[in-house]
């Protein structure tokens, strides 16, 4: 599967990206993610479907809050997990919420 956006209200929700216009990796690093391979991982396993994540970013600047994950775990359950940067506590939630809502309604899972 293609990454998939998600607006969130006051987050928006991203694939991970390391690339010439955006690099989260030192967002990543301040919310504890040391390794330089997890945004590339993150998109090969879009890709295979084994696990989803968005980045949580502020809608203006599109810097990285947090991270939120799903995991397939059958085809009709799944994991959700996330973290977030230090303070930025309220937007992994908000953030979680809605990604709630599209694995549910899109892909099917009961998370």
């Amino acid at each position: 599967m293609e990454p998939v956006e998600i607006n969130a209200g006051a987050w928006y929700l991203r694939a991970l990206r390391a690339d010439e216009r955006v690099d989260d990796r030192p967002a990543l690093l301040d919310a504890g993610i040391e390794d330089p391979g997890h945004v590339a991982r993150r998109t090969e396993q879009w890709a295979d479907d084994t696990h989803y994540s968005w980045a949580v970013c502020e809608p203006s600047t599109g810097e990285l809050l947090g991270e939120i994950g799903v995991t397939p775990l059958s085809e009709t359950t799944g994991r959700l997990t996330g973290l977030a940067r230090p303070g930025y506590d309220d937007a992994l939630e908000t953030g979680k919420n809605a990604v709630r809502r599209f694995a549910e309604g899109a892909l099917g899972l009961t998370l």
